[in-house]
């Protein structure tokens, strides 16, 4: 039965690749033409899970329809990580090297202020950009316990930053 069904997924899979390549190549971009290979990959996985849901009489209209699906998923996460990396940029502002110098120590200071708990949370919100419901999941605590504990750790770094540069 296994082989039979290797033999079927083959004949699929020699039938329609060519077009599922074509079509993937047509609406690549902005993503690499390197990628088209992983997604023809992708949609022969898919094809391969639910073989029996292809149409005889309609295979490679089937996959193409895979094979839109998974160029539409491919853009959308290629768009999530565009928005995402821009969302990392710095600020775009015109604050003298002084000012960015006093800034970076006094948050430096601040944060080595903090102990080691206190400034893991407040790093994973800040800088990695996880809500509390996130830091509850890693810290293995409930997503109140998180809100709480980030609340009084960024309290605790406030008034560090506060004595340091008023000092």
């Amino acid at each position: 039965m296994r082989a039979a069904r290797e033999r079927q997924f083959r004949a699929i899979a020699d039938e329609a690749t060519p077009a599922i390549g074509a079509y993937i190549k047509r609406r690549i971009y902005p993503l690499s033409y390197s990628d088209v290979d992983d997604l023809v990959e992708e949609v022969l996985i898919i094809a391969w899970r639910r073989l029996d849901d292809i149409p005889a009489d309609a295979v490679v209209p089937w996959l193409i329809g895979v094979a839109r699906n998974v160029v539409r998923n491919a853009h959308r996460k290629y768009r999530r990580g565009e928005v995402a990396t821009a969302a990392l940029a710095p600020p775009h502002h015109d604050s003298s090297a002084e000012d960015n110098v006093i800034a970076d120590d006094g948050v430096r200071s601040a944060l080595e202020a903090l102990s080691e708990d206190d400034r893991d949370i407040v790093l994973m919100h800040a800088w990695d950009g996880l809500s509390s419901a996130q830091i509850g999941v890693i810290l293995n605590i409930t997503t109140n316990a998180a809100a709480v504990r980030l609340s009084r750790a960024q309290d605790r770094f406030r008034e560090h930053f506060a004595s340091v540069t008023v000092a």
